[in-house]
């Protein structure tokens, strides 16, 4: 079953905190269905792929279920890693500063992915600063009951092995694209990627909650640029733009666009 508020294309893919006191034991017997939603999600979450049941259920037990609101700062960039988070719900994005202030978002953290765990086994410390797009929730390890869980799983460090090479992957990509592609191929391209793990169905298109800005910072451009051309593909029936999200509606235009010479 497809987690809720992600979307997946059905046309062939992409265009290719500390815890706190809550008691996640009985966070899982509240739920009225008699399953567990985060329990599910961590099954599923790609850092512990090929875990079996009993050692699924001892990780999930060790953590504590955590609420974080909409644009709270989870850490900074340099800070230790003193918790590791596997997202139950919602999406953050992790961002660099460059020496002119200016913000860019490197990655976006969505339900089943973790934040924490890549730090604590190489320096021990945040590589980029983490903020909630909107109200999140979490299953949250300390780092010394984390590290000795893990510790005891081989299979962990294949799945992170995987993920870090996916992400690289999807950075070099974006590399290439500010490097040698028109801003107009990024842009459709970077949504074409967010439709995919962020998208949400709202009346015969994808929702990217996403704003003007962030799309910007995550193309290598401005906001002005994104912009203009945001309202000129509205003009075309390809997209529908509003402050803080775009609306695909023609994906397959979307696509042509995205692969123009």
């Amino acid at each position: 079953m497809r987690e809720e508020g992600n979307y997946s294309d059905q046309d062939g893919g992409a265009f290719r905190g500390r815890p706190n006191g809550a008691d996640h034991t009985d966070m899982v017997h509240r739920n009225n269905n008699g399953c567990s939603r985060s329990g599910t999600v961590m099954e599923r979450a790609p850092l512990f792929s090929g875990i079996s049941p009993g050692d699924s259920a001892r990780i999930s037990a060790a953590a504590r279920s955590k609420q974080f609101a909409r644009g709270e700062t989870l850490h900074i960039k340099g800070d230790p890693v003193r918790s590791v988070l596997l997202l139950t719900s919602g999406v953050v994005k992790t961002t660099q500063l460059g020496l002119s202030g200016m913000e860019v978002i490197t990655r976006l953290v969505v339900t089943g992915e973790v934040l924490g765990a890549h730090g604590l086994f190489s320096t021990g410390k945040h590589c980029a600063t983490a903020q909630t797009f909107q109200v999140c929730q979490g299953l949250v390890w300390d780092v010394s009951v984390f590290k000795s869980l893990v510790e005891r799983l081989p299979v962990v460090h294949q799945n992170m092995v995987r993920i870090l090479d996916g992400e690289l992957l999807e950075l070099e990509e974006r590399f290439r694209e500010v490097a040698t592609e028109r801003v107009g191929r990024r842009v459709a391209r970077q949504l074409g990627r967010l439709r995919d793990r962020i998208g949400r169905p709202v009346n015969g298109g994808v929702e990217v909650a996403l704003s003007r800005e962030d799309l910007a910072q995550m193309t290598g451009t401005t906001l002005f640029t994104v912009s203009r051309l945001l309202s000129a593909w509205e003009a075309r029936g390809v997209v529908a733009a509003r402050r803080e999200a775009v609306t695909i509606i023609d994906i397959h235009s979307l696509r042509a666009i995205s692969e123009e010479s």
